[in-house]
């Protein structure tokens, strides 16, 4: 399956493929053809970047799946996030442009606000990414009413981010929600009970890893702004 991201990007490859092939036959210009040899090799590359894999999604009001396919390449504890709370836990995964490229919701539950902050486009295996660079970051209210956020992060390659959640959309866990192109990072902002199941240097598929366990404290009654700029529904 491929991502409906990708299908323009795939029909104008192999189109542009076509008309240098033909050029080349045409005009016998071993120029063109490897032109064309180059352009079909862009396209199937594009073709299983943007590919789309059908994924067993594991049951479980509190448990959290990788938003993303990648590397867990940093899990910290940050003093507060306005939407989170108090020592909020941040696992940060990198995704290199060889890893499936979908983004799929932790858990299930209600979106509370989708905020997209410009910045930079620093290496999104760098920790300052995490802050500095283009982003948009989510915050969901759980099934069981637990505050979670995730962010999607560009990186030096990737400039497009696409978020196709707003706010009061009903989600499930899993759920298929956008993607980041061409190399990434995903970010998961979890409450301080949380049981983190891996590790930094995991590698993680979106949807199938299980990344977490949420706690049993007592569900938010409110749902407070969220952090930083203003927001701006996508």
């Amino acid at each position: 399956m491929i991502a409906r991201d990708g299908w323009t990007l795939i029909l104008v490859g192999f189109l542009l493929t076509i008309v240098a092939l033909w050029a080349a036959t045409r005009w016998d210009s071993r120029g063109l053809f490897a032109a064309s040899v180059v352009l079909a090799i862009a396209t199937l590359f594009t073709v299983y970047f943007f590919r789309d894999p059908e994924r067993a999604i594991p049951s479980g009001s509190n448990l959290l799946v990788a938003p993303a396919d990648g590397r867990v390449v940093k899990i910290d504890t940050l003093a507060n996030h306005q939407f989170v709370g108090e020592r909020t836990i941040q696992v940060s995964i990198f995704l290199s442009v060889f890893d499936v490229h979908v983004n799929r919701v932790p858990c299930s539950g209600r979106i509370e606000y989708v905020k997209r902050n410009p910045g930079k486009f620093i290496a999104a295996f760098k920790d300052k990414a995490s802050e500095e660079n283009e982003q948009t970051e989510i915050g969901m209210l759980t099934q069981t009413g637990r505050r979670i956020a995730f962010k999607q992060i560009a990186g030096v390659i990737a400039r497009r981010i696409v978020c196709r959640l707003s706010e009061g959309t009903l989600v499930s866990s899993g759920d298929r929600f956008g993607m980041i192109k061409f190399g990434s990072r995903a970010d998961l902002l979890l409450p301080a009970d949380t049981k983190v199941t891996v590790k930094v240097g995991d590698h993680v598929q979106g949807g199938t890893t299980i990344m977490g366990c949420l706690g049993t404290a007592t569900p938010a009654s409110a749902s407070p702004e969220p952090p930083g700029r203003d927001r701006a529904q996508l």
